[in-house]
């Protein structure tokens, strides 16, 4: 079996090489006992073991009229059932689509409805915040894990039938006919924020996804490795490391998630020798004090997105052979590598082979070296970039006009190549990982009634990336409590998305066009009389799906 071809090969990979069904029957075979998942609570799947494990979901959700190129809407934490539903839904030639698990509101009902999925694998605690909204043309509810406390509210209960979890485990391995799947189908559709408008479902084949992982591995990676999935499954960083183990017969840990205090101790626990870090988490851990046995693990390769001066200092605390950096977005498929860790501020990498880069200004006109433009990407190799959006054909078309995938991203270029991150083109705001869509934030905080105008920038943060700054105009007569919105916004947001900062202001400023300068809010930054949430003591911080003490 073929493993990954060279990033430059504009050649079509065929379903042997790239779609999840035959490369994981082909690993089952040829080594069935060779470990691909260690998961937190100390389970194991060997090759064999995930292979049986993703027909026996695969034949139950067949029963409930899954079938190649639908929709499976998955809404579950990193764990083994994410997993058994991503690659049971794949096997059907059906289309992964999971949803984060931080959502709830509009945002879950315009995600939901968006998918146009007929069947939904949700964890038990989420499920009492699918209560009251639209679900779009959902018929079936599969639902996993304990719920929390009492359970609180649940969907109507005229709504979508719901099942077990058993439905996922009960059918005997190998009763599964082969579907027939082409390089080119939809393997998966992941929700990206949105930038001036809703959330989209960015479409990915096979191929993409085959052709990202081979970019983002970049000859770092082997079948001796162990890569940490504490990255989100639901995002496309804990797709590609699953993935790209797969490709090369490697092994995944899987874990709930990153924490500080406990990252060392799961890398040498789990036997961990790859991992990505955001940011963030490299502040994070640069920021705790040091201790004797750092250097005692098991750690080699650390991808670090995006690449910060404390990558030097891990490097050399933890004794970590390479550490490098990459860009990436759902989107697109890893153009820009680096080689061993620069520390040069906002540095991402060069061009790798097999993709085309320019700078370009507001009419796609290039810019010359050394000044700011938008980086826009095409691929050599057909398929190797998402081939749209869900339902959304005209931002589809605004994303790759003129032939090129516009990220909003803006870049500078040395003559030697190298290309510097410098601001984002758009309104998107990043916070620790997460793409929050202004827009989003917008709507969510108009709905206050005492609240007339809004707008939601982006501010830096002393962790790196951003933190979410909303700048308000209160309705006539109207006192804000900014503590009082937050508690408004809590049950209507995901926890990423609600903001830091709070600044009660008399008018927005506004072009002559009747758009918000954004960019004048984003200057002024946290004023003297801005409203801080840290500092007055409000904590918001995410819910631990499927993790309950004493459980």
């Amino acid at each position: 079996m073929h493993t990954l071809l060279d990033a430059a090969d504009p050649a079509v990979p065929t379903a042997e090489q790239c779609v999840l069904g035959p490369v994981l029957r082909a690993r089952a075979r040829q080594h069935p006992e060779r470990l691909y998942a260690l998961f937190d609570d100390g389970g194991r799947w060997t090759y064999a073991a995930t292979l049986e494990a993703a027909e026996r979901a695969a034949t139950g959700l067949r029963e409930l009229g899954l079938g190649h190129g639908d929709p499976l809407l998955v809404w579950l934490p990193n764990g083994p059932d994410i997993l058994r539903c991503w690659f049971g839904a794949n096997l059907l030639g059906a289309v992964y689509t999971p949803v984060n698990t931080a959502y709830r509101g509009a945002l879950l009902e315009h995600v939901v409805g968006l998918s146009g999925a007929r069947v939904l694998v949700v964890h038990a605690e989420l499920l009492p915040r699918l209560a009251g909204l639209d679900l779009g043309r959902l018929e079936h509810l599969v639902v996993v894990g304990e719920p929390a406390g009492d359970g609180g509210g649940s969907p109507d209960p005229a709504g979508p039938r719901q099942h077990t979890a058993e439905l996922l485990v009960r059918s005997r391995a190998g009763d599964l006919d082969e579907v027939a799947v082409a390089p080119w189908d939809t393997q998966s559709m992941v929700f990206t924020s949105g930038t001036t408008g809703p959330s989209k479902g960015v479409l990915s084949s096979y191929v993409h996804l085959y052709s990202t992982a081979g970019a983002d591995v970049h000859g770092y990676h082997g079948p001796d490795d162990r890569y940490l999935v504490n990255l989100p499954l639901f995002h496309g960083a804990g797709m590609i490391a699953s993935y790209c183990m797969m490709l090369h017969g490697g092994s995944v840990a899987v874990v709930h998630g990153f924490e500080t205090g406990t990252f060392l101790p799961l890398v040498r626990r789990m036997g961990v020798t790859v991992c990505t870090l955001l940011g963030a988490m490299a502040g994070f851990l640069a920021g705790r004090p040091e201790e004797p046995d750092e250097a005692d693990n098991p750690l080699r390769t650390i991808c670090l997105v995006p690449s910060v001066p404390e990558g030097a200092l891990l490097q050399k605390r933890y004794r970590v052979d390479t550490v490098y950096t990459t860009y990436n977005m759902t989107e697109i498929c890893a153009p820009l590598i680096s080689g061993p860790h620069s520390g040069l501020p906002g540095f991402c990498g060069r061009a790798r082979p097999g993709v085309e880069l320019r700078l370009v200004d507001e009419h796609d006109r290039e810019v010359p070296t050394g000044e700011t433009g938008e980086l826009v990407v095409r691929a050599a190799r057909p398929w190797a970039l998402s081939h749209g959006y869900a339902g959304m054909p005209e931002a589809t078309a605004r994303a790759w006009r003129n032939g090129w995938f516009h990220t909003g991203d803006c870049f500078r270029a040395t003559g030697d190549g190298d290309y510097f991150f410098v601001d984002r083109a758009k309104d998107a705001i990043r916070r620790r990982g997460e793409n929050i869509s202004s827009f989003e934030v917008e709507n969510a905080v108009l709905e206050h009634p005492d609240i007339a105008e809004a707008a939601a920038v982006g501010v830096p943060s002393r962790h790196g990336e951003e933190d979410v700054l909303v700048a308000v105009v209160p309705a006539p007569g109207a006192e804000l409590d900014p503590a009082g919105l937050l508690d408004f916004l809590r049950p209507r947001m995901a926890h990423f998305m609600v903001p830091r900062y709070v600044r009660t202001v008399e008018r927005l400023p506004y072009t002559p066009s009747n758009k918000v300068r954004k960019h004048l809010l984003r200057e002024a930054g946290v004023t003297g009389d801005t409203w801080d949430r840290e500092a007055a003591g409000v904590r918001v911080g995410r819910t631990r799906i499927g993790r309950h003490p004493g459980r």
